[in-house]
């Protein structure tokens, strides 16, 4: 069934590279501005005939053959020596496609081996090279990706085509050239964590913190003279219920806080009622019933979780005390609540965070329906940071972070503060945010390589302005089927920014649109 479809799609491909070229005047489509912009900056389904499908199928690279071979995930921590591929400008995640025409003598022995390894079979490691300034040296980033290569055909002239997707995120110890010229690594697999939830019951039915003391007194004075306090038993229960299913480093996470507000019950009885009102008022309209604090943690975690949560929570503070401790008074002893406020929680909750940043991505690129990643927090995480229209030394930041939920929140603040795209070199608006377009089943970015073998991480929008077109439209290695690309430069410092593509035939639609170079663009804010 899976040939069947893909003959079908490669007849298609023929299809449209068999028409007869028809580009419209390339100057019009130069004419973009902000002002014809639609609210939603959704293409309709009226506007957009072109198949997504036959993108993802890298055909340009001409026949590949499947190497039907699925490598196993290696355990957290494991070492590994794998053949290297260093790269510019690219950036590769768990789960993402690369293609790769390998031409330099030194990377088609690294894929030779690859292939042909017993310990990682069909297995190299992709790491990002960068330069500290223009004519400084190359340097290899610390974390890289497995990837698994999926896809391999070796062509005539010695060069070698291959098509690989990405597996799991490692830490590059050391490299080296073997006797072949190969480029090798030892690398050690990172152990990535496990999305966090929120416990059951984690803010209800627990003892009020300002008369817990008390009430454990009561129960202890009760048990000494053989009596029996239900209520108290019952508070017990539904905090011992609560503590079991939290991990330990999270129980010593509840236990400060506990101590926390403790100490701040005894410091301070003037807390104003209307402090804690403005609190709860916040954080009721946070507009999603998974909302989150928009603090945004301006480092990774680096493994050391507990410290960051309680110093960037303030848990364990004075400070952080007196903003959670309710003000003593007859309701505060009588109703219960949690031992921090629900936000705090939500802030970690990987699944909340997860569907905050799927609801956000849809409205930015349209796509369907993301349940399926909403349940698995860590792939979603992965998926937005290779597709984020933002410049590569920020993707291999957003790679090298360790935890889900520090990842997906930094994802949401790029999310909430991008509106421009901007050329890194003069700072020139080229687009907007709502003008990504997704040409490919793979999202509104992709990696792709050309004929000379390079890889270019490029961006899809359906408008842009300030570019300038130059030389005529080609039709040869098209990474979209059916239309000619044409370069584009900045139109006020002249860097390459990407390619206009336009469509062959009248049949296909949208007739236009713009790839950007994701090294080219500037990272920005509101």
């Amino acid at each position: 069934m899976e040939d069947e479809v893909e003959r079908r799609q490669i007849q298609q491909i023929l299809e449209l590279d068999n028409e007869e070229l028809q580009i419209e005047e390339v100057e019009s489509l130069l004419e973009s501005s902000d002002d014809d912009r639609d609210a939603s900056g959704v293409v309709s389904p009226d506007d957009f005939t072109f198949n997504t499908q036959l993108t993802s199928l890298h055909s340009y690279l001409g026949e590949v053959d499947d190497t039907r071979h699925r490598s196993a995930f290696w355990d957290g921590g494991a070492v590994l020596n794998l053949p290297l591929f260093y790269l510019e400008g690219v950036v590769l995640f768990p789960e993402a496609t690369l293609p790769l025409r390998v031409i330099e003598p030194n990377f088609v022995a690294a894929v030779n081996r690859a292939m042909t390894q017993a310990d990682a079979p069909y297995t190299m490691g992709v790491v990002r090279v960068y330069r500290d300034s223009n004519d400084g040296p190359l340097r290899l980033a610390k974390v890289g990706t497995t990837a698994e290569i999926r896809q391999y055909r070796p062509v005539e002239d010695g060069s070698i085509n291959v098509v690989t997707r990405g597996q799991q995120r490692f830490c590059l110890r050391r490299c080296w050239i073997d006797a072949e010229g190969a480029p090798f690594g030892e690398i050690q697999i990172i152990e990535e964590d496990i999305p966090f939830r929120t416990p059951r019951d984690a803010y209800a039915k627990l003892v009020p913190l300002n008369n817990r003391r008390g009430q454990q007194i009561l129960s202890l004075n009760a048990l000494s003279h053989g009596g029996r306090n239900d209520e108290n038993d019952s508070e017990a229960n539904s905090e011992e219920s609560f503590e079991n299913e939290l991990t330990q480093t999270e129980r010593r996470i509840h236990q400060s806080a506990i101590g926390a507000c403790y100490d701040s019950d005894r410091m301070d009885e003037s807390t104003s009622s209307a402090d804690y009102n403005k609190l709860s008022e916040s954080d009721s309209q946070s507009g999603s019933p998974c909302g989150t604090d928009s603090t945004f943690l301006g480092s990774s975690p680096s493994g050391h979780e507990k410290q960051v949560r309680n110093t960037d929570l303030g848990i364990g503070t004075k400070s952080m005390a007196r903003q959670v401790a309710e003000p003593r008074s007859h309701l505060s002893s009588t109703l219960s609540r949690a031992f921090a406020p629900i936000w705090v929680y939500r802030m970690y909750d990987s699944f909340c965070l997860a569907q905050k940043a799927a609801d956000m991505w849809k409205q930015i690129v349209g796509t369907p329906s993301m349940d399926g990643f909403v349940k698995k927090p860590d792939l979603l995480s992965f998926y937005i940071a290779s597709k984020i229209p933002v410049s590569d030394p920020t993707r291999q930041e957003l790679l090298e972070i360790d935890g889900v939920s520090y990842r997906l929140r930094q994802e949401i603040e790029l999310l909430e503060r991008l509106d421009r795209v901007r050329c890194k070199i003069c700072k020139t608006v080229i687009a907007r945010r709502s003008d990504m377009l997704v040409m490919s089943t793979d999202g509104p970015m992709g990696a792709y390589v050309n004929s000379y073998g390079y890889v270019h991480e490029v961006m899809t929008f359906r408008k842009a302005k300030g570019l300038a077109t130059r030389g005529r439209p080609h039709k040869e290695y098209s990474w979209f089927p059916g239309y000619a690309w044409t370069i584009i430069n900045c139109a006020s410092c002249d860097v390459q920014m990407g390619w206009l593509f336009t469509a062959t035939n009248e049949k296909l639609k949208p007739k236009s649109f713009w790839g950007i170079r994701s090294c080219q663009v500037k990272d920005e804010t509101r």
